[in-house]
């Protein structure tokens, strides 16, 4: 037999982002459902290490998230370069007047944080829910999920997808760039390391980024798919022979490297931030190429101005076509350039024309002496585009 309930808010996915919006809308009277897949006792064991901008970490702040966070290491400065080619250019918090421009934190240490945060509120979570079907009608969203071997249906003034948005994906089928590119991780140690340093190196196969954590880097290596894969065979030294090659010496010598993971990169984008009583947050409404670290980051963004929004309307105005709206309005100059930003970068970057290169090579040496541009550029990646 099918158990029928109701709700205010119905948020779909326990993931950082769900978990981020659950906690922005704690103590506000309002009955907030979260519903996860995964059993409670289960935390993720996702092996990625998150990319957290400054912004980020003070929405995280204001959660009261941040500060439970173990393992967190410091970006102080950014370096930006590309292979074969002279021109490079150089962020520093220092110069941007804040302590940090970013963080490096295992997703399982934010993970655990704002799950914990949000044990200590008045939302309602449901671990090992399954949802099958999401539809709307009678101004209301229903939702169809599994639980402890039981199908319960769930009525909601509004449903936030915050994970995947596979559930919408037959009826509204998602813009999908395919880069050609597939992702490998990892963590790799090398001999003269630059504390608080992060790298963003450009190359004709896709663009690198070395993540300053604890005593070493974290590695986000980009090449075609079959290259990425023959990779994950090769044995430590051929890779790390590889790695040197590719990045130069300015980390000194490349000496070890863990476990390597590989994901296919894509810009996957859903053709509209809501539905009727329905919004997509996250990696739902898009995700991004990892260049520049902005995807996480969009999605935690997603999730704060989503709750503000909420607050902004009256109970009985949740989910409502104005309330909607409203939200679309307010997220959509930061989504539109967060997402032309880091499509941007790829097709200029990942390509070997001699003419590009040229032009590359000078923007990147006036972005270094240009302290306005700078600024513009660095406010992008720590605030987004609404700062």
């Amino acid at each position: 037999m099918n158990t029928t309930s109701n709700c205010d808010i119905a948020i779909i996915g326990g993931g950082p982002v769900g978990l981020a919006l659950a906690n922005a809308l704690q103590g506000n009277d309002l009955n907030v459902v979260l519903l996860e897949a995964r059993d409670e006792e289960i935390n993720t064991s996702d092996p990625r290490s998150l990319a957290l901008s400054y912004g980020s970490r003070l929405l995280l702040q204001r959660l009261h998230a941040w500060d439970s966070i173990p393992d967190v290491s410091r970006i102080t400065t950014i370096e930006i370069s590309q292979k074969k080619s002279s021109g490079h250019a150089t962020i520093r918090a220092q110069e941007m007047k804040v302590a940090e421009v970013g963080y490096v934190l295992p997703y399982t240490a934010l993970h655990a944080a704002l799950q914990h945060a949000l044990h200590q509120g008045d939302v309602q979570c449901l671990y090992g829910a399954a949802v099958s079907k999401l539809d709307s009608a009678n101004s209301q969203a229903t939702i169809t999920y599994s639980r402890q071997g039981q199908e319960h249906i769930l009525h909601a003034r509004l449903a936030v997808v915050a994970e995947g948005g596979k559930l919408l994906e037959a009826a509204h089928p998602p813009e999908i760039t395919d880069y050609g590119q597939s992702g490998i991780i990892a963590h790799v140690i090398s001999t003269a390391a630059a504390p608080g340093t992060a790298y963003e190196h450009f190359t004709a196969q896709g663009p690198m980024a070395l993540l300053p954590y604890k005593d070493g880097y974290e590695l986000v290596l980009t090449a075609a798919h079959d290259k990425a894969q023959e990779m994950l065979t090769w044995d430590d030294a051929t890779f790390l022979r590889y790695l040197q090659q590719h990045f130069g010496d300015r980390v000194g010598t490349f000496v070890s490297v863990g476990k390597r993971d590989c994901y296919p990169l894509r810009l996957k984008r859903a053709p509209d931030l809501t539905f009727p009583y329905t919004v997509l947050i996250g990696n739902a409404a898009q995700t991004l190429h990892p260049v520049a670290g902005q995807g996480f980051n969009m999605g935690v963004r997603d999730a704060w101005e989503l709750a503000q929004v909420i607050l902004d309307f009256a109970p009985h105005d949740i989910g409502s076509a104005a309330m909607c709206a409203a939200y679309r309005k307010s997220r959509r100059i930061d989504r539109n350039a967060g997402i032309r930003f880091t499509d941007g970068l790829v097709r200029l970057f990942s390509n070997d024309l001699p003419l590009l290169g040229q032009v590359r090579s000078a923007a990147l040496t006036l972005l270094d002496h240009v302290p306005p541009a700078k600024k513009f550029v660095a406010s992008r990646m720590m605030f987004g585009a609404n700062g």
